[in-house]
């Protein structure tokens, strides 16, 4: 599959989330700009970043377990094996997955998303959330969505505004969807560590980017009409299901999956 759009120029000049996220994450693929802000984080942006992506681990695992074989990953970021196609393809070869971001530098490596097995397909577009309707042309060209697809919005909601309309950009994304699609959602708040907000949203501010980490019942907002698996709503490292306990950690993120009625 070819990704879908044409490539843009990437600027080096203000930070992305995507690749401060990279750098959270001990990955190369960043600027200087980039490390400024990831540097100046508290320890905790570090440890929510791994726990962000171990979340994405096992819900994509668990839902490719349920039998779920469609994934549409908006916020990709800049790949850190094992991708979603990775995990959900050692499951279910047949599994297909569309992946989306808005960081040209995420286009670059491309290629490496679309490595899928021979049975499958993985796709690409560079867009943005707040595009929905755009991304959902173009996942249809991929994905059928006749049948359950599971989306993933993981640690991405923190970064639209309340002025942007989170909650109906999610619902526009959700409406979309068959009965039986899921929607994974992992999002940054301060309800755990009230003593770091100035410092990690002023951080990030200096750097352009606005941040809006939310409580737990406004991130619950996401997950209205839909039903909450078990054990619903938690931190990300207590969401788990056939694995392993994940270590208690610190942490700074809310996590959970849905499933449409």
């Amino acid at each position: 599959m070819n990704a879908g759009s044409p490539k843009s120029q990437v600027d080096t000049s203000r930070p992305h989330p995507a690749r401060v996220y990279d750098w959270l994450l001990g990955g190369k693929d960043n600027y200087p700009v980039d490390r400024a802000v990831g540097e100046q984080l508290p320890e905790l942006g570090k440890r929510s970043a791994r726990q962000n992506r171990a979340f994405m681990h096992r819900a994509s695992a668990w839902l490719a377990h349920q039998g779920v074989d469609q994934f549409l990953d908006i916020g990709t970021g800049i790949p850190t094996a094992p991708n979603l196609h990775q995990i959900v393809q050692e499951i279910n070869p047949k599994a297909r997955v569309v992946y989306t971001d808005n960081d040209p530098i995420v286009l670059r490596h491309a290629e490496a998303l679309l490595v899928s097995t021979v049975e499958g397909g993985t796709d690409y577009i560079q867009a943005d959330v707040r595009e929905p309707a755009a991304i959902l042309d173009h996942a249809r060209g991929h994905l059928d969505f006749d049948r359950p697809v599971a989306v993933s919005l993981i640690a991405l909601m923190h970064f639209i505004p309340d002025s942007d309309g989170p909650y109906k950009i999610t619902r526009t994304l959700l409406d979309a969807l068959a009965p039986g699609s899921y929607l994974v959602l992992s999002h940054g708040t301060f309800d755990f560590h009230k003593e770091l907000e100035a410092q990690i949203t002023g951080t990030y501010g200096k750097g352009g980017i606005e941040l809006s980490f939310r409580t737990r019942d406004a991130v619950a907002r996401f997950f209205d009409g839909l039903d909450l698996v078990e054990p619903g709503l938690v931190t990300g490292p207590e969401w788990y299901k056939d694995t392993a306990a994940p270590e208690p950690e610190e942490n700074a993120v809310y996590a959970g999956v849905a499933r449409l009625r």
